[in-house]
Order: structure tokens, then C-alpha cells, then sequence
């Protein structure tokens, strides 16, 4: 493409992926990101010390970033499942999802995107009730705001096997809480495409009504081999299933279908992590390559 990416998606990263923060700072993390003009899109999620989300929100308001909050960790570090068939435990899940609707009001977000929960077999339907009434509770709360909800489509065998799931679970879930709710939406990451058997042609076609966010990055998919589930290692790491040629795939899909919108750009962020012993900095310069190469080999 000549015209810049810019032009057509807010490229952003993921904070506590692309520096985690055992290992790095986190506000000179965020500075790092902030000062970067390559990016237009930020995604942060919980912050637990008061002192350091207020400095984060002044951060941020000096940035003319935009803002995205992911929930996930909240779930993910608790093990609170949004489609537990316990209601007790539901309940719990839909209460620090209601938090990070507050959280990410403050910080200046207009929405937060979470995960399903883990699933079995035995109780697929009564979880799924449970996750329609959790996002819909949840979304008719952010509505209040003026904010959205995203559900990012995970693996449902592979890692974190969550309840959705594969593209057309999740298309049938999406239909049914736009039923009620039309501020909610599905995020479609790139890295999870290959951890649920699909294609990219498929998975987004399939959820094109629905999606409102993008995500991309990297999987291993092959058991046994180091870096296998769903970790986010670089673009080109031995053994996995995403780098140039699929990010083009990709890019071409979503221009097919219409994702390119100028107007009204959607989100693309980075989910890419350095592996142990690597280094954040060149983790995210190789990403930020493979999108420029891939990009320029996009016919206009």
C-alpha cells in the first residue's frame, strides 16, 4: 500500500505484554509507548495502586492516545470465569468486570474487552447462558457510560481454553447479545486464528458483522516445541505460525471486507511478548517491521 497504515487502523500495542511488568517499569514502560508516535492506540488494563493509576491517567491525557482497556488479566490472574454454572462464581467475575468498566471510565477508555471462561463438555449450554448473562449485564452497565464490550475470541482446547471459541460459537454468541446490547463487539486476534484449526479467510469472514477490534501476533502450535499455546512469541520464532506472509493475508482479508475505514479507523494492536532472555525493545522493533514489510506488500 502506498497510503501509510495510519491512514486506515489506530496501530496500537498491548502495555503489559509488549514490557512485562516483572521485568520492566511499568511508567517507564508507558512513556516508552506514549513518546513512540508509531503508535495511536494504547491497551492497559488493571491498576491496583491508586498513586499509579492517577499518574497513568495524566499520562495519558497528555498523549492524544487512544485508550483501550483489556480485562483480561482479571480473570485470567484470579481464575474468575464470566460463564461459571456456579452463580455464586459467575456473579464474582461479573462483578471485576463491572470494576474495570469504572477503572477504564477513569482512564479515559470508551469500552474494555475480556474472555470467556473455561468450559466442560458436560455443561456447554448452561455456560453459555451464563456468559449471555454476564456480558449482557455487564454491557447494559457500560452502556450507562457511553462505553462498549469486546469479547476476544480465544483456543477452546489448546491453552486457555475458553468457551469461546471457534468463529462460528462465537458469531452465534455475538448474534445473541446484539439481541439486547449493540455496544458489544468480538475481538479477532491473528496469534489465536492458528490455536483454533482455522483460517484466516474463515475466521473473519465469519465474525465480520461483529468484530470492532483487532489484535496480532504470533502462536506455536506444534506440541511439544518451546513457546507452544497461546504465549505471543516474536514474529519468526522457530516453529510457529504467523509471520509476513500471514500478517499480508490477513491485511488482505480485512481490506477485502471492508475493515479499512478512514473515517472511522478500527483498532490493530501489537500482542507480541519477548520470550525469556529476549529484549522488549528489539521484540517490539521486529514487530513493528514485519507490519511495515507486510504492509508494503499489500496491493492498493
Amino acid at each position: 500500500m502506498k497510503e501509510s497504515i495510519h491512514k486506515y487502523f489506530k496501530v496500537g500495542t498491548i502495555l503489559w505484554m509488549s514490557y512485562p511488568p516483572a521485568h520492566y517499569d511499568y511508567i517507564d514502560s508507558l512513556k516508552r509507548i506514549l513518546k513512540d508516535d508509531y503508535f495511536d492506540a494504547i491497551e492497559i488494563t488493571q491498576i491496583k495502586d491508586d498513586e499509579l493509576r492517577k499518574q497513568t491517567k495524566d499520562l495519558l491525557e497528555q498523549s492524544h492516545i487512544k485508550v483501550c482497556y483489556g480485562a483480561q488479566p482479571r480473570l485470567l490472574s484470579t481464575g474468575l470465569n464470566p460463564n461459571d454454572t456456579d452463580e455464586e462464581g459467575r456473579k464474582k467475575a461479573e462483578a471485576t468486570l463491572l470494576e474495570a468498566v469504572d477503572e477504564a471510565f477513569y482512564l479515559g477508555a470508551k469500552g474494555i474487552a475480556f474472555l470467556a471462561g473455561k468450559w466442560k463438555e458436560e455443561t456447554k449450554d448452561e455456560a453459555y447462558k451464563q456468559l449471555l448473562k454476564t456480558t449482557v449485564n455487564v454491557c447494559k452497565y457500560a452502556a450507562t457510560k457511553g462505553m462498549t464490550v469486546e469479547l476476544e475470541v480465544f483456543d477452546y482446547d489448546m491453552d486457555k481454553a475458553a468457551l469461546i471459541g471457534p468463529a462460528p460459537y462465537a458469531a452465534e454468541f455475538a448474534a445473541d447479545v446484539r439481541k439486547s446490547c449493540s455496544n458489544f463487539g468480538l475481538l479477532v486476534d491473528l496469534s489465536h486464528i492458528p490455536t483454533t484449526y482455522e483460517t484466516i479467510s474463515d475466521v473473519i469472514r465469519t465474525l465480520r458483522p461483529y468484530i470492532t477490534h483487532l489484535h496480532i501476533g504470533n502462536a506455536v502450535v506444534k506440541p511439544g516445541c518451546d513457546a507452544y499455546g497461546d504465549l505471543h512469541p516474536r514474529f519468526g520464532y522457530p516453529n510457529s505460525a504467523n509471520d509476513t506472509p500471514e500478517l499480508l493475508e490477513f491485511f488482505k482479508v480485512l481490506k477485502e471486507e471492508g475493515f479499512f475505514r478512514p473515517d472511522n479507523p478500527y483498532v490493530l494492536s501489537l500482542e507480541v511478548t519477548p520470550r525469556p532472555g529476549e529484549d522488549a525493545d528489539i521484540i517490539l522493533a521486529n514487530t513493528k517491521r514485519v507490519i511495515n514489510r507486510a504492509w508494503a506488500l499489500l496491493d492498493d
